[in-house]
């Protein structure tokens, strides 16, 4: 039996709900929660990677719209409109953080104004599965439902090492898969009005996720989080009232057919809406909402980061990029992804928290595909949505790993990760595979980082090419940093116990297997998923990216990584090795573990790296690069916005 696209992506919506609302039931952990969570997460994630594969295995373009009657479907979305803005209102009231009600009531109001006015416009399909949309869905199918099994398995160790938390893992799990339905239904959306019900249950969800905790910080950061989200909601709203009230189109597949050189207005609504993408992919200046959801457990951080909240950001600027090209916007868009990507790895150079340096990692490599998106060319679309695949992968493994290494350590400190290899070696394998997976060749990321550097330079944007240059240096110091420490032993070298539990490594083994099949599996990915997707934007057939030459070289350094190693090994056989001791303030004591301090007492050895917070760190460079980036968002919105009148 053959099931229809429309009733898989149906599914997909639907049953992440539906089982959010179970999960919310059973309120204690249990193997009925367990059951649930992985039947059904593995049952989503079969129907994604279904209907995944029957979109991609088509020729030519697709053509899966559907519903285009949908009055009841529009009466539920306003009622689900109204329940967002009434919690957005009680919590608001609650903590007394009256702009959020504002903003909130900004957004919604008009829309909703608009929906019972009879003003919007109707008559056109409303789902729309083409190829990007069926990348995203493997994307949120595979790694998100991964995250929410691994959240099962997390929260329990977490109330049982964070007894000061109220116990409230059921409604934090419901909330884990509402997001990820919202994610379906986003990514299949082609009507405007819908995409931003979607966009805004989204912003809701990271808000209640990020305040889980309930301590003042947790708070604090929630409202960031949310009213910098309700912020490019707004401009998501006004460009959703331009296209339905002045422009006569309800649909994104629309909007972004029409050509800016015939149609200057139609930059304004892009530009909302790109401004939008902005805060939801936490650039530079809306980057500390992302940096204050560290403070939530940490599957929220992995599923923030890595499948759903910041995808959305950089997969609308895809969406929008082939308009880009040669405009105002894409001016704005390239420099503030640029900045981005430059200052966030300079800024994870400066911290330990590793947490917080995946944090700034997320944030730079968001800041790398935005700029690939704005410059409008096709190497820049194949570099963001190869850089969108392997980042999802790579982060989220990384995400979970930190977090069971916090478990089983009690602490997160990169510094603490001293000798990881001996003390946890199962973890410090997955982390390595992760960390390689991040900037290593031949690793995909890096691949992607060759042909953003192609779009940069066809685009002739030199300021492009140095933030490339200089963030891409940056991001192998810290990443290079941190595999170091994991390797080192000198210190410390016994065997901790592992309390990872089977259920999180259900989520940690597939994500570190695919990893590795990506590495060696891009050409064909980049045949077969991204390719499709070039010239369904751009309207004809575009010549492969990753040409024969490109993949040699690909070639040539996997066997570079092998050779090396292997080399080295055989020309020292039969040479006689000499030990040679740690460097230290003081006597070695011989062991390479202790060294004797000015008193003659023996002390262990301890390496530990300089961050130079003094002259470097956050508080030198955060409040700068929000200030400059504010300066650039706010001249280039009116010089594009008021242009085009």
């Amino acid at each position: 039996m053959t099931i229809s696209i429309l009733k898989a992506v149906s599914f997909l919506i639907l049953f992440p709900f539906v089982i959010a609302v179970l999960m919310f039931c059973i309120r204690n952990s249990s193997l009925l929660r367990n059951f649930v969570a992985i039947v059904g997460g593995f049952s989503v994630m079969a129907t994604a990677i279904m209907v995944g594969i029957r979109v991609l295995s088509m020729k030519g373009t697709t053509h899966n719209t559907y519903l285009t009657a949908t009055a009841p479907h529009d009466h539920i979305i306003m009622g689900g409109e109204l329940l967002l803005m009434g919690i957005v209102i009680f919590l608001s009231l609650k903590y007394k953080k009256y702009y959020a009600i504002l903003l909130s009531m900004i957004g919604t109001i008009p829309v909703l104004a608009m929906d019972f006015s009879g003003y919007t416009v109707e008559g056109y399909a409303h789902i729309r599965v083409d190829f990007l949309s069926a990348v995203m869905i493997l994307i949120v199918g595979f790694v998100g439902i991964l995250i929410c099994i691994y959240a099962v398995g997390y929260m329990k160790d977490y109330h049982n090492h964070h007894t000061d938390v109220e116990d409230r893992s059921n409604y934090f799990l419901a909330l884990l898969f509402v997001f990820v339905g919202a994610m379906f239904g986003l990514i299949v959306s082609d009507n405007l009005g819908w995409i931003y019900f979607f966009w805004e249950i989204t912003s809701v969800c990271s808000f209640l996720l990020i305040g889980y905790t309930r301590t003042e910080e947790a708070i604090n950061n929630s409202f960031r989080a949310l009213w910098m989200n309700l912020l490019g909601g707004c401009g998501f709203a006004v460009a959703l009232l331009i296209c339905n009230l002045r422009m006569g189109i309800a649909n994104l597949s629309q909007l972004t057919a029409i050509i800016p050189r015939q149609n200057m207005f139609v930059m304004v609504p892009v530009t909302l809406i790109a401004f939008a993408a902005l805060t939801k992919s936490a650039q530079f200046p809306f980057s500390r909402w992302l940096l204050g959801a560290m403070v939530a457990p940490t599957p929220s951080s992995a599923l923030l980061h890595s499948a759903t909240m910041v995808k959305i950001g950089v997969y609308m600027l895809i969406r929008l990029s082939p308009m880009l090209k040669g405009t105002f916007t894409g001016v704005m868009i390239t420099v503030i992804g640029g900045f981005t990507f430059f200052a966030a790895s300079l800024l994870a150079i400066t911290v330990s928290d590793g947490k917080k340096v995946l944090a700034y990692s997320t944030i730079s490599n968001l800041g790398l595909i935005t700029a690939c998106a704005g410059t409008g060319t096709t190497e820049g679309v194949w570099a963001a949505t190869m850089l969108i695949l392997f980042h999802a992968v790579s982060k989220s493994l990384l995400f979970q790993t930190v977090g069971d290494i916090e478990n089983c350590m009690h602490s997160r400190d990169v510094e603490d990760m001293h000798g990881l290899i001996i003390k946890l070696p199962k973890l410090a394998f997955i982390m390595i595979i992760g960390i390689c997976g991040m900037f290593m060749a031949p690793f995909g990321m890096l691949v992607s980082k060759w042909a953003a550097l192609k779009s940069f330079v066809d685009s002739n944007s030199v300021w492009l090419v140095l933030f490339l240059v200089f963030g891409s240096g940056s991001t192998l110091f810290y990443w290079a940093k941190w595999l170091g420490k994991i390797c080192t032993v000198i210190h410390q070298s016994y065997e901790l116990e592992d309390i990872t539990p089977k259920s999180e490594m259900i989520s940690l083994v597939p994500l570190t297997c695919m990893i590795i099949i990506m590495c060696f599996a891009f050409p064909k990915m980049s045949d077969i998923m991204v390719q499709p997707i070039l010239n369904e934007a751009f309207h004809k057939n575009i010549p492969n990216v990753i040409g024969g030459s490109d993949v040699i070289i690909m070639m040539i350094m996997v066997a570079m990584i092998f050779a090396i190693p292997i080399g080295s090994r055989l020309l020292a056989i039969g040479k006689k090795s000499k030990m040679t001791m740690s460097y230290v303030a003081g006597v070695n004591a011989g062991d390479d573990r202790h060294y004797i301090d000015s008193f003659g007492k023996e002390r262990p050895l301890y390496m530990s790296n300089w961050y130079m917070t003094e002259y470097f760190g956050e508080d030198k460079l955060l409040a700068p690069s929000i200030v400059i980036s504010a300066i650039i968002v706010i001249v280039m919105l009116i010089i594009v916005c008021g242009g085009a009148f």
